[in-house]
C-alpha cells in the first residue's frame, strides 16, 4: 500500500496534477500513425523500368495503335445503344491523356535511375582510368631505373672486348718480355 501511495505521489506534481508517464530512452519508440503509405522505392523503380522498357518497344505501339482502331472502329459503326464514346471520342482522349500523365513520370523515374547508374559506372571507370595512369607512371618509371642501371651494368660483349684486351696486353708483355730476354741473352 506504502508503495502505491509512492507511486501516484511520484506521478503527481505539487500541484496534485497527473503527469504523463515518462517515456522509456531505453526502448524504441512504438510507431505512429503515418498519413503517406509505405513503399519500397528500389521495388518501385524496377517497376516503372519494366513499364518505361515496356513503352519504348515496337509491341506497345502495335497494342496501342490495334486498341485505338478498335476504339474508333467500335464507336462508328457499332449500332447506337452499344456505343461509349461518340464522334469527339472524348473518352478516347482522356484515356491516353490519362496513360500518357502516368507514362512521362515512370519514364523520367527509370531515366533518373539509369543516370544514377552510369554516374556510379563512370565514376568507377574514373577511378579505374586513375589507378592504371598510376600504374603505368609506376611501370615507366621502373623501366627508366631499370635502363639506367642497365647502363652500369657490364654486358657480355663489354665483358668478351676487355678480356680481349687483356689478352692482347698478356700477349704483348711476353712478346716484349722473351724479345728482351732474347736480346739478354746474346
Amino acid at each position: 500500500m506504502a508503495g502505491e501511495e509512492r507511486s501516484k505521489a511520484a506521478s503527481t506534481g505539487s500541484s496534485g496534477l497527473v503527469r504523463p508517464p515518462r517515456t522509456r530512452l531505453d526502448q524504441p519508440k512504438a510507431p505512429g500513425l503515418k498519413l503517406l503509405p509505405e513503399y519500397d522505392p528500389e521495388a518501385f523503380g524496377r517497376f516503372s523500368e519494366r513499364i518505361a522498357r515496356f513503352l519504348g518497344t515496337g509491341r506497345f505501339i502495335v497494342w496501342m495503335t490495334l486498341i485505338i482502331i478498335v476504339w474508333v472502329a467500335w464507336n462508328v459503326w457499332a449500332p447506337e445503344h452499344l456505343r461509349w464514346d461518340e464522334y469527339p471520342f472524348i473518352f478516347l482522349t482522356l484515356m491516353l491523356s490519362l496513360q500518357a500523365s502516368y507514362a512521362a513520370p515512370l519514364i523520367l523515374l527509370a531515366q533518373n535511375r539509369q543516370d544514377d547508374r552510369d554516374r556510379v559506372t563512370h565514376e568507377q571507370d574514373r577511378k579505374q582510368n586513375e589507378r592504371s595512369i598510376a600504374d603505368t607512371e609506376y611501370l615507366s618509371r621502373e623501366i627508366a631505373a631499370l635502363r639506367m642501371g642497365l647502363g652500369e651494368v657490364a654486358t657480355r660483349d663489354w665483358m668478351r672486348s676487355e678480356l680481349q684486351d687483356l689478352v692482347r696486353d698478356l700477349e704483348e708483355r711476353r712478346i716484349v718480355r722473351t724479345s728482351e730476354s732474347d736480346e739478354g741473352d746474346r
